[in-house]
């Protein structure tokens, strides 16, 4: 089970950072990734991390602005969210996944385990 929590009301330019529990068994051997869904949209990629940590990897428009991390101690994953845009605004699921191939950790068919979400709203 994954919990997703850390969301809230921000202004353009700020920061948040969402942070993802697991419980119930140890994800250390599970791919984690962050989704998003945004009003009027289709839920898209944000980010994934190996089970390590060593490999992270972002959609284009995140680079640079967001960073993903786990702690595997702690059976945690966190995203960090640098300079929000309006943008931005959307539902942050997190997710977990055997692993798999990095080629497609930008599918949401990889994964098996999703968190409930949690909201994100930037305003301009």
């Amino acid at each position: 089970q994954l919990q997703a929590c850390g969301g809230g009301l921000v202004q353009a330019g700020g920061s948040l950072r969402l942070s993802c529990a697991a419980s119930g068994r140890t994800f250390s051997p599970y791919d984690m990734g962050w989704f998003r869904l945004a009003p009027g949209k289709e839920r898209e990629f944000v980010a994934a991390i190996s089970w390590s940590g060593g490999s992270t990897y972002y959609a284009d428009s995140m680079k640079g602005r967001f960073t993903i991390s786990r702690d595997n101690r702690k059976n945690m994953q966190y995203l960090q969210m640098n300079s929000l845009k309006p943008e931005d605004t959307a539902v942050y699921y997190c997710a977990a996944a055997p692993r798999i191939s990095p080629t497609i950790y930008y599918f949401e068919a990889s994964y098996e385990y999703w968190g409930q979400g949690t909201e994100v709203t930037v305003s301009s």
